[in-house]
């Protein structure tokens, strides 16, 4: 592509955010493990793109580029948490070369679709990488290479190995993930939002609270943040369900009772016993089809306990 006013490239950078997103949580979501920390890696990689296309003087093919810079954005934070592995490519089996597609090698791929993205992290990020770009996304040894900055036998190398692992760590049953029941504090949030009770729920806020809506403004304050209740105030089919998800206590968000999953998800922080963050995916809801959600056990109604004082 050739060199062109910085408005065109973040105009064309922008159009193919909304095409690319959904694919790129998916690469990312299995790097990391989690749909959380997948999407934080997307977000990341976009500011990035957008910050780096000042300094360009020609810039490359988008999406090779997109995904080299998620995927070494990832790398760093995997990096920090020390669980990065390295392994030697010289000892790693091969791969046939033929692109042909094979009942064999559709098996292996379709394995690899449906295994949970939080077993990914049992692969080493090399491995990592190419079984998800290739198995999950389709993508060709040769784009493997070019995203990765690898030779097509180290992307061969690395498959191969990759995809005998998934088969073991698929041989082995997940642990059983149980019901638990929600925080009195998120509890009482979803009880008070499902009853409509705007104020009660505005009440709960911080006076320094956080909103984030992905590629929104963050809003910031909590005369900012309670206008986020108002939206949802117009709309009498949202409906909350506590829930958890790679640990963490989330919020799913049904906009049609009927609907097996969730639309969207929803987490919040808290600092005695008020909302200091939310972050609401509802313009991001590929999330969702990935994530391992845990209904919460329903209990006791919080509504009717003291208000946070």
């Amino acid at each position: 592509m050739s060199e062109g006013p910085v408005s065109e490239r973040q105009a064309l950078l922008a159009a193919l955010a909304g095409e690319l997103r959904p694919e790129l949580h998916r690469y990312c979501a299995r790097l990391m493990g989690s749909v959380i920390d997948g999407e934080d890696i997307v977000q990341d990689a976009f500011t990035r793109a957008f910050g780096a296309l000042d300094t360009l003087h020609e810039v490359p093919p988008m999406r090779a580029w997109l995904f080299r810079i998620a995927h070494n954005r990832a790398l760093d934070v995997l990096r920090s948490r020390a669980i990065r592995h390295t392994e030697p490519i010289e000892s790693a089996r091969e791969v046939a070369a033929s692109e042909g597609v094979d009942p064999a090698e559709e098996l292996v791929r379709r394995e690899a679709v449906e295994t949970a993205v939080s077993r990914f992290t049992e692969l080493p990020p090399a491995q990592r990488s190419t079984v998800i770009l290739k198995d999950v996304l389709g993508q060709s040894l040769e784009e493997i290479a070019a995203n990765l900055d690898l030779t097509v036998n180290a992307v061969k190398a690395h498959l191969a190995r990759g995809r005998a692992q998934l088969k073991l760590i698929n041989s082995r049953a997940p642990a059983d993930l149980a019901p638990r029941p929600p925080s009195l504090a998120v509890a009482r949030y979803v009880a008070l939002f499902n009853r409509r009770d705007w104020d009660g729920l505005r009440a709960m806020l911080a006076d320094d609270v956080r909103l984030v809506q992905s590629t929104y403004p963050a809003r910031s304050g909590a005369a900012d943040v309670s206008m986020f209740f108002g939206i949802y105030s117009r709309s009498e089919r949202v409906r909350l369900v506590p829930a958890w998800l790679e640990n963490r206590e989330v919020i799913a968000v049904y906009e049609d009772s009927n609907a097996a999953k969730p639309s969207y998800l929803m987490w919040l922080e808290w600092r005695d016993g008020r909302i200091s963050f939310i972050r609401d995916y509802k313009y991001v809801r590929y999330i969702v089809n990935d994530a391992e959600l845990v209904f919460a056990q329903e209990g006791a109604s919080a509504v009717d306990l003291p208000p946070p004082t």
